[in-house]
């Protein structure tokens, strides 16, 4: 029997190497055993049993063009943080893809209050998976903490460059920030923040195998942003046992849970600091902070199995058939 054709649309591609493209390649990954997949930056015409677009805006042509050539054909798409927390609420493209698809993906358990209540019903919630990583041993001499994003508006990295600014250089907290300057202005205020802080290092962007082993060796990850549908790196960072320090928006609360402990308000540098600071100071101690919001990490981690992903997909997609 033929297995049915799935085109995958994302925006993003492996040049981005960013969440969306991640998220597209495990899908095909994960569905090549019941589907013929393909994965495309947009849709033309191919022929395809199923879409899958990613992104309400980005993939507005797509999803569209999908719409009017092919009525009756399932139609999913995938919401990014932009989408849910910004472009729904303003844009007609998204809004129009919203209400032509047949099914809406969230990636984080607070994603479908997002949307307006007359399309949750169509919603369903896929939490991203990802191989369990060995928790490797970590220094007592310093906390390490790691930052993982493009440098970019949403990702809000000012947060980061302040709090490293008012951490003094002997207070034995280092950071590491990993990522690429979208926005220029973001690359230049990352290095006049290395060059004032020597306890700050900005790597810019690395491979993701690099990205993910500096993640294993960190203490922990720090996660400043003002806007998310479900970061990817949270659940690499649960993944592999180091814990997360995160701004207190839905699309972290979706993926890290109400009871968390490792919140902080967004843009607060000195609510940050201050958690850097008890972490610094319970480092090592079985009862410290730094212990607790590990065993917070380690409780939610088998959320992100890819079985279960796999599973939901799947179940999804059979409800269209």
């Amino acid at each position: 029997m033929n297995k049915p054709s799935l085109c995958i649309v994302t925006p993003a591609l492996a040049d981005a190497n960013n969440g969306n493209w991640q998220t597209a390649r495990r899908w095909a990954r994960l569905l090549a055993g019941h589907y013929r997949v393909t994965v495309v930056k947009a849709w033309t015409g191919t022929d395809a049993d199923v879409l899958l677009a990613l992104h309400a805006r980005r993939s507005a042509a797509s999803v569209a063009a999908w719409a009017e050539t092919h009525p009756g054909r399932p139609l999913v798409l995938a919401l990014t943080g932009t989408d849910l927390y910004r472009d729904i609420a303003t844009d007609a493209s998204a809004q129009r893809s919203l209400a032509l698809a047949h099914r809406l993906i969230v990636l984080q358990e607070q994603g479908p209050l997002a949307l307006p209540e007359a399309l949750r019903g169509k919603c369903r919630v896929v939490f991203q998976s990802g191989t369990r990583r060995q928790t490797l041993p970590k220094t007592t001499a310093h906390l390490r903490a790691v930052m993982v994003g493009h440098l970019r508006d949403e990702k809000w990295p000012q947060t980061l460059f302040e709090a490293a600014r008012l951490l003094a250089p002997d207070e034995g907290i280092h950071i590491d920030h990993i990522g690429a300057a979208i926005d220029p202005a973001l690359g230049a205020a990352a290095q006049a923040t290395a060059q004032a802080c020597p306890h700050y290092r900005w790597l810019g962007g690395l491979p993701h195998g690099a990205t993910r082993a500096r993640m294993q060796r960190a203490h922990l990850l720090v996660h400043t942003s003002r806007m998310e549908g479900g970061a990817h790196v949270l659940m690499e960072a649960l993944l592999c046992g180091t814990p997360v320090l995160a701004s207190h928006i839905p699309g972290n609360v979706g993926m890290l849970g109400t009871g968390y402990g490792g919140y902080f308000p967004p843009g607060d540098a000195p609510a940050l600091v201050q958690s850097l600071r008890a972490c610094r100071a319970g480092l090592g101690a079985p009862a410290g902070r730094l212990a607790t919001l590990q065993a917070q990490c380690e409780a939610r981690a088998p959320l992100f199995d890819p079985r279960t992903e796999q599973a939901t997909l799947l179940a999804l997609l059979d409800e269209l058939r």
